[in-house]
């Protein structure tokens, strides 16, 4: 069994939507950012950066593993099952180049898109068009590689893909448009039509029907309550 720390983000999604494509038995362990329980110390104890999502695998072979830090928990549950990761050769870097490039450039600037956008006090002129122009950049980057290859490592679905459409999904809050990026459009609906995909966003929601997509035309914030 492995507990999974959980909070509905887009990060903590990664997590979800690969316990359940993997078929992995697990439990969900809420925590509640908004009120401030990733600061308790046992969570701590789980996660260092207080930051979900966060997992305890308790079938490990030395007994039970903690993993936080949402492309690590990916390598290790790949790994743990070999599934969604090549073992070797170019499929392996390609889907490795991808997830860190997720980790490392789209959710850290479209996180801040997000926050300046919808949560910075009026007149922060400069940080709104700051990170939105590098989530538009990245979105670009993002659709040219879709262009050329069905998944992101290549003719594969991957890890990579899992952890970077949680992110996609909420591009409105980041001042995108997926008409504007049609490879990305038809990648995004590719995922959605996988049912891992929508148990794993349904995840901890009272009402398990996984929202819609495309939400554009909804009212702000029709995802769910509190989506940070």
């Amino acid at each position: 069994m492995i507990d999974l720390y959980y909070y509905p983000t887009p990060n903590t999604w990664k997590a979800s939507i690969m316990l359940e494509e993997c078929g992995l038995p697990y439990r969900l362990m809420p925590i509640n950012i908004m009120e401030k329980e990733q600061f308790a110390p046992e969570f701590l104890a789980v996660s260092p950066n207080n930051r979900v999502p966060a997992i305890v695998d308790h079938d490990a072979p030395q007994g039970p593993q903690s993993v936080f830090e949402s492309g690590a928990i990916l390598v290790y549950l790949a790994e743990k099952t070999g599934k969604f990761l090549a073992s070797s050769g170019p499929a392996r870097v390609a889907t490795l180049e991808w997830l860190f490039w997720q980790m490392g450039g789209l959710g850290p600037m479209a996180g801040q898109a997000h926050h300046f956008l919808r949560s910075a006090p009026e007149g922060n002129d400069y940080g709104k068009a700051r990170f939105t122009q590098e989530s538009t950049r990245l979105y670009g980057v993002l659709d040219r590689r879709l262009g050329s290859t069905e998944w992101l490592a290549g003719d594969e679905y991957g890890i990579a893909d899992m952890a970077t459409w949680g992110w996609v999904y909420f591009h409105r809050m980041h001042g995108q448009q997926l008409d504007d990026f049609p490879n990305i459009a038809r990648w995004y609906f590719a995922m959605y039509e996988r049912p891992a995909v929508l148990r794993g966003i349904a995840a901890g929601q009272d009402d398990a029907t996984p929202p819609r997509p495309p939400f554009w035309d909804a009212p702000e914030g029709f995802i769910y309550t509190n989506p940070h």
